[in-house]
Parts: structure tokens; sequence; C-alpha cells
């Protein structure tokens, strides 16, 4: 059958030119054997034709969308967020509570400092006396005999270890006296530093790429006692990147 149409094809077109051929062919009315059960519509035909919606959203959410703390590209931004949103809901919660500026924290927290290393040197000196007057006396002979070392020795090395729990258990004191001293600063305080903190993890480098010649220039910010000192310790921080890229 196939054939016997494709012979009648060929004839009819005979005396034409043989770019008539194709058009012939296209015209056949014959149908193809191979083309019985085969559904030829696209499947791209159902498809409304009218243009897709541009997705739009709102400014609420484009704003809800950028201070999502998902988001946020590391987590010292999270905790950065985090504290600015708990020192907000602290302020609204108790407004009665005095404002506590960068200036005034500063120096609340080198006052602090003080507290705890004059406390850590009483402690030190304290702490050593004790031991050594409750070694003195003989509370301590049993232990000091059953140590294969020297007795002097022995007593001397337990009276600085007396002493350096003092050097340890100061800084503690100290911080129960200042927050007694500076009650209506604590519960600001507390928040600052939690801001501070967070600021310090946003800002400081890494440091595995520190090396002899450029070495981390103070990693958790203990020596910012002020704002311009924080303002210096940001660009410590930019200079110890700029050198280990080699700008």
């Amino acid at each position: 059958m196939l054939v016997t149409s494709a012979t009648s094809m060929l004839r009819a077109g005979a005396g034409r030119s043989a770019s008539g051929l194709q058009p012939m062919l296209l015209r056949t009315t014959t149908a193809c054997p191979y083309s019985a059960g085969l559904n030829m519509t696209s499947p791209f035909s159902s498809m409304s034709q009218q243009p897709l919606a541009k997705f739009r959203t709102s400014p609420t959410t484009r704003r809800t969308l950028s201070t999502t703390p998902s988001r946020l590209s590391t987590d010292a931004e999270v905790d950065a967020a985090a504290a600015a949103k708990a020192s907000k809901a602290q302020i609204a919660a108790h407004p009665e509570t005095p404002a506590l500026n960068w200036e005034t924290f500063f120096k609340l927290r080198k006052s602090r400092r003080r507290w705890q290393q004059g406390f850590s040197v009483l402690g030190m000196l304290g702490f050593g006396l004790a031991g050594s007057m409750a070694l003195g006396s003989g509370a301590a002979d049993s232990l000091v005999g059953n140590i294969p070392l020297d007795p002097l020795m022995t007593m001397g090395l337990m009276t600085m270890g007396f002493a350096a729990l003092g050097w340890l258990v100061g800084p503690s004191v100290g911080t129960v006296v200042f927050n007694a001293m500076n009650s209506k600063w604590k519960a600001p305080m507390a928040l600052k530093e939690s801001q501070f903190f967070a600021r310090i993890k946003k800002n400081r480098v890494d440091p595995t790429a520190s090396s002899a010649r450029n070495p981390v220039p103070d990693f958790y910010g203990e020596k910012i006692s002020s704002v311009a000192g924080y303002r210096q310790w940001l660009r410590d921080q930019r200079a110890f990147n700029k050198k280990k890229i080699g700008v």
C-alpha cells in the first residue's frame, strides 16, 4: 500500500521540477500506516498563552526577609541581631531603667576590672598568708610527710597554691562588690556587654591566618576601654586583613 502511494505521487509530479516534489509529498492526503494511534498534539498546547504574573513582594515582606536570622551570612551577625533585639525588648519592658551610653559603659567596665584586680591581689595575699600559717602550725604535717620532696619545698609549693587560689577567687568577689555598689547599672550593663561582645565576634579577624609577623590584634577586645579604643581596634582588624592578603 505504501509503495503504491509513493508510485502514484512520483507519476503525478514527474513533469515538475525536482523542487516541486517536496510540496507534492506534503499535500498528499494518504495517511501514513504508522501514524495510527499517535497523538500529535503538543503537550504545551494546553498551557495558557497569557504571560505569567510577576512575583512581587510588598515593602513589609522585603524588610521581613532581609532581617530574618536564617538569611544572615554568619553566626556572628545572628548574635549581633539577637543582642540588639534583646536590648530593645528590655528597654520597652523597663522604660524606667536609666539609659547607658557607650562611654559610660566603658568607664564602668574599667572600674569593674580595677575592682577585680584589686581583690585578686588581696585574695592572693590573704590566701597565701592563711595557707602559710596553717602549714606552719603543723595542721598538714601528715600530708607533707607523704610527699617525696623536701618538707620546706613542699610547704612552699602548697603556699603558692593557696595564693594562686586566692588570685582566681578575687575577680568573682570583686564583681559582687562592684555590682552591689552600682546596682542601678547592673541590668543595663549586662545588655550593653552582650551587644559589645556580639560586635567583637562579628568584626574580629580569623585567627587561623595569623603568623609571627602578623599576630592577632586583641582577639577578645580586652584592651578596649573607650569608644576611641574600639575604633582603633577596628582599624587594627582591617590592617590585619590587608596584611594577610598582601595589600
